[in-house]
């Protein structure tokens, strides 16, 4: 397909010609950066703040004015994590946090909270795949007595930019390409590429994003994290700063490239649907909440800045205290109502929590409210059921689009004395919120601080970090994603520039890959004074079991229907759902199958059983579905079980007679069978077993 329309140049002959004619039609060769009235921009990388490291300014008209037209391009689907799901919940604290903070639903261990979670893609449409590679969204709206509070993370602790103002750059770049509207729901494309490579900050991000990370298994067993640093403020006044953390008590999981490809295909509500069906089976999903607690006086004892969103704080620097407990236990009644119309907002808080100066975030506090008057059709979509405090709430804000409120008197403003003087304010004691009294000194100025100017040592950490299959993934990962751009400078700049400043073994990994010379060292090698922080490996993120896995039970009629049901109630003492799969929904025995080999593949599944049965075993045999089954289920590093003439599936499918994580035997070492198969099922991936299943032919 041609790509000529996207060259780079002057504008031609002909496109003089069409602009002299249609003077809407605009090129940006050779022009100046301006604002929309016409102002030549001087600095379009850094939003306006007080000093170097100083909160921005509500005067920055040139980064109000690119938000602003940012956050209005789309109507009313949301520009970014546009495709999401949802699900309400109570979230429980351990104990007390008065210590370090006076919000009061971190006090009270004998009290829920009511929350409502938001998980979504970034990049796709609302009718985009769940499985691809993407960052997700992780927005949690906290219904508290005091007011609502949003914390609205995603399931990376870093982002791509440093400043606000970029934003709207990032997400232009990411998203589908202008002419044609192409890739959905992908980076794997010039401009995203092309942008990541001029942007060296984004490096720690990119890295994470072609992580395992970017392709979970479950929305259950998906981290959280806040992103930027806040602060917890206490009732003497005393601040902390905060990284906020949740963990799946399930543990971290993802799925393998080639099996979230399939999904895709398969089913592309997968995640959606496995969220769905657990709160309505009874697995209510859970997160424990964790902080990341730094006092005020440590702010500049750490080799990175605080401040800086795409830096984290390594876990064996600053541990994360475990505070909380939230349980997903009911799904929406309204998609529409509930999942489309809530409105998240990192301006959210109430007493006890406050903002850092980090400069993302401070942009955000502007963004957000700006982007709900446009996708919610007015100021008052705190108003939605979906939107509304728990709490009662009186101002004197009136009117507008959509209000539902009948507000009852004559004041409309404060000061008054008609009204009785009310809605009165609240003092601090009597639980007023009051802004942290930050004292703040610096130059009115636009510039990035030099503390934010490492962009690789934190890449390398990372990939250090890593198991080996979890490198091997990385580099698959950049190796498919830069693949498919089409300007070899782009790939070049990204190996060279970017890859070659992470680490030498993944840079010359990805250049083979790309058919391009051996890069040469980077000019700013990553040089981490944490060299690895072992708990960023998915790895060991592993809590052994197979609670809420599903389970495969490949069989056909003439199967051993007593073991069937003895294999499904084994699995299920185990908190797993084990569903039977077979050529057709023809009955087997007592026994109606769940679904088709067709309508279910393994891909759908964690761990693949085949029970004995000699006629089950002849069909399944024969049956190229059900040979494709199983080895899909070998390559993708499940647990595979076969039991008596299930072993003849396997041997049909021609896998190898040893490999690991395959438990097999005769009838009557089914109760062996059955642990070793458990036991693998709960470790999720068959990692030694990479190599084999390279070897064996699709």
């Amino acid at each position: 397909m041609s790509k000529s329309h996207r060259s780079p140049g002057k504008p031609s002959s002909s496109d003089a010609k069409s602009q002299s004619l249609e003077p809407f039609r605009a090129r940006a060769d050779g022009e100046a950066l301006r604002t929309n009235q016409g102002v030549k921009i001087a600095d379009n990388q850094n939003s306006l703040r007080a000093g170097p490291r100083g909160p921005s300014l509500l005067e920055d008209f040139i980064m109000r004015e690119k938000i602003t037209h940012f956050d209005h391009e789309r109507i009313p689907e949301r520009i970014v994590h546009a495709r999401g799901s949802a699900a309400h919940g109570v979230f429980k604290v351990y104990e007390s946090q008065s210590e370090l903070t006076r919000a009061g639903f971190l006090q009270d261990p004998a009290k829920e909270t009511p929350v409502y979670v938001r998980f979504s893609t970034v990049q796709g449409p609302r009718g985009s795949a769940d499985t691809v590679r993407d960052v997700r969204g992780f927005a949690v709206k906290f219904y508290t007595e005091e007011g609502n509070f949003d914390l609205v993370g995603n399931n990376m602790p870093v982002f791509f930019i440093q400043d606000a103002i970029k934003f709207p750059d990032f997400v232009h770049a990411v998203k589908p390409e202008a002419p044609d509207e192409m890739p959905t729901g992908a980076t794997a494309h010039d401009t995203f590429w092309d942008f990541v490579s001029l942007v060296p900050e984004s490096a720690h991000m990119v890295v994470w994003a072609m992580s395992d990370r970017a392709i979970p298994r479950s929305l259950r067993t998906m981290e959280g994290f806040g992103v930027h640093t806040f602060r917890f403020v206490n009732a003497q006044g005393k601040a902390r700063f905060i990284k906020w953390h949740w963990r799946p008590v399930l543990g971290s999981y993802s799925l393998v490239w080639d099996e979230a490809q399939k999904i895709s295909g398969k089913d592309p509500d997968f995640h959606r649907r496995d969220l769905w069906e657990a709160i309505e089976s009874g697995n209510f999903p859970e997160w424990e909440l964790g902080v990341q607690v730094i006092e005020e006086s440590d702010e500049h004892s750490f080799d990175f800045d605080l401040l800086d969103p795409t830096k984290l704080i390594p876990e064996e620097l600053v541990p994360v205290q475990i505070i909380g407990k939230m349980t997903l236990n009911r799904n929406p009644d309204n998609f529409f109502a509930e999942t489309e119309q809530v409105a998240f907002h990192p301006g959210h808080i109430v007493p006890g929590i406050d903002f850092s100066n980090d400069p993302l975030l401070q942009g955000r506090l502007f963004s957000y409210t700006d982007t709900q008057i446009s996708r919610l059709g007015g100021p008052n979509f705190h108003e939605l059921p979906i939107n509304r405090p728990v709490c009662p709430f009186q101002n004197n804000q009136r009117d507008a689009m959509h209000r539902q409120t009948l507000n009852v008197g004559q004041a409309s403003y404060e000061p008054n004395s008609v009204g009785g003087g009310w809605p009165k304010e609240t003092d601090p004691a009597d639980g007023g919120f009051e802004s942290y009294q930050e004292k703040m000194e610096g130059t009115k100025i636009r510039v990035r601080s030099d503390s934010f100017a490492d962009h690789f040592s934190q890449a390398t950490m990372f990939y250090n970090s890593m198991s080996e299959p979890e490198k091997d993934h990385i580099k698959a990962s950049y190796a498919f994603e830069l693949g498919k751009v089409t300007r070899p400078e782009i790939r070049e700049r990204e190996v060279n520039e970017i890859l070659a400043n992470i680490d030498a073994d993944l840079a010359a990994s990805v250049a083979e890959a790309l058919g391009l010379p051996k890069p040469k060292a980077g000019s700013k090698p990553g040089k981490p004074k944490t060299a690895d922080s072992p708990a960023l490996s998915l790895m060991n993120r592993v809590k052994p079991g197979i609670k809420t896995r599903k389970i495969a039970l490949l069989t056909a009629p003439g199967a051993d229907a007593a073991m069937l049901k003895q294999l499904r109630d084994a699995f299920a003492k185990e908190g797993a759902t084990a569903l039977v799969i077979a050529p057709t929904l023809a009955a087997i025995g007592d026994i109606t199958p769940d679904a088709t080999i067709a309508g279910m593949p393994s891909v759908m599944f964690d761990a693949v059983f085949v029970p004995g049965g000699e006629a089950a075993a002849q069909v399944l045999s024969q049956s190229g579905d059900a040979r494709h089954f199983v080895l899909e289920a070998f390559k993708h590093l499940k647990a595979l079980g076969a039991v008596d003439t299930g072993r003849l599936v396997l041997q049909a499918a021609h896998l190898p007679d040893q490999a690991d994580g395959v438990a097999t035997g005769d009838a009557k070492e089914l109760a062996r069978v059955l642990k070793e198969f458990v036991d693998t099922a709960g470790q999720h991936r068959v990692w030694s077993r990479a190599a084999q299943a390279e070897s064996v032919p699709a």
